[in-house]
């Protein structure tokens, strides 16, 4: 079974077994520069099969950053609400004790 490959499933994943591209009747005559090399297309396939292999990669670590920015930012929060439950409390007990003085001065 000697199919061609389409766009979506190529026959090869291999650039040097790939078809060369040939240029389209659409294009005009001086869209593309003559002095193209196969050895610079294969380098930059190449160069781009790392970087999209590297892709996922990047993301995980973005994702990772943007998670540890926010268990920070989480705890920063947790930390200044039990700051101000410990500033409440203790304005509470400086007014008891306030009063209870109040209180022993005026008997």
């Amino acid at each position: 079974m000697s199919t061609a490959g389409t766009i979506d499933r190529p026959h090869t994943h291999d650039p040097k077994k790939q078809a060369p591209m040939t240029p389209s009747t659409s294009e005009p005559a001086g869209s593309a520069t003559s002095d193209f090399t196969t050895t610079d297309a294969n380098d930059s396939r190449q160069n781009r099969t790392r970087e999209m292999q590297l892709q996922p990669e990047a993301l995980a670590r973005a994702h990772m950053h943007e998670r540890l920015r926010e268990a920070q930012r989480e705890r920063r929060a947790v930390s200044l609400a039990a700051a101000r439950r410990m500033q409440r409390r203790a304005e509470r007990a400086s007014l008891r004790a306030r009063r209870a003085l109040a209180l022993a001065v005026m008997q």
